[in-house]
């Protein structure tokens, strides 16, 4: 029985470690390290929970659901307040014709306040309804509304026009 279900979440992990993973990149502002963390935090949780989570009607965004809780929890923590460097880690990247684009937003999102990048990540990534956000979040709809609204409304105020220039081709 025991195997039985370490099997199971072993197959549930594989199918969504990469999207949990993105989705973790991208309320991060783009740290991987961080992300990574949360992902694992986040899996170690559902391994203790398993037979809950299974058993879920959607057990994908419980485990979305899960993978923002953490997140927002780590921000409030005090050893939080760390900041990335300006300096970019050697890595062996491929060029690609989005990378700018993709470094903008990043750093726009990176600019954003936690819950703002969540409900951003949340709504628009993910592509959750306001309802399915407010869940995941804690708060309720007309928050998630008022929040997206403004979060977006800051985010084209930090790219201004520079986002058409790297989206014309």
């Amino acid at each position: 029985m025991r195997q039985c279900r370490a099997d199971e979440f072993l197959a549930f992990t594989e199918g969504r470690v990469g999207h949990m993973f993105r989705s973790a990149c991208l309320l991060t502002g783009g740290d991987t390290h961080l992300a990574e963390d949360l992902v694992q935090e986040t899996l170690g949780r559902m391994y203790a929970k398993w037979a809950r989570v299974s058993a879920a009607d959607n057990p994908a965004a419980y485990a979305q659901t899960m993978l923002v809780r953490t997140y927002l929890t780590y921000r409030r923590r005090r050893s939080a307040g760390e900041c990335p460097v300006d300096e970019v880690p050697d890595n062996a990247l491929t060029p690609r014709e989005d990378l700018t684009l993709r470094v903008t937003l990043l750093a726009a999102l990176r600019q954003l306040a936690p819950k703002d990048r969540a409900v951003l990540v949340l709504r628009y990534w993910d592509d959750r309804s306001v309802e399915e956000t407010a869940y995941a979040m804690n708060v309720s709809s007309a928050a998630v509304r008022t929040r997206s609204t403004r979060a977006l409304a800051r985010l084209r105020d930090q790219l201004g026009g520079s986002i058409v220039d790297f989206t014309s081709v």
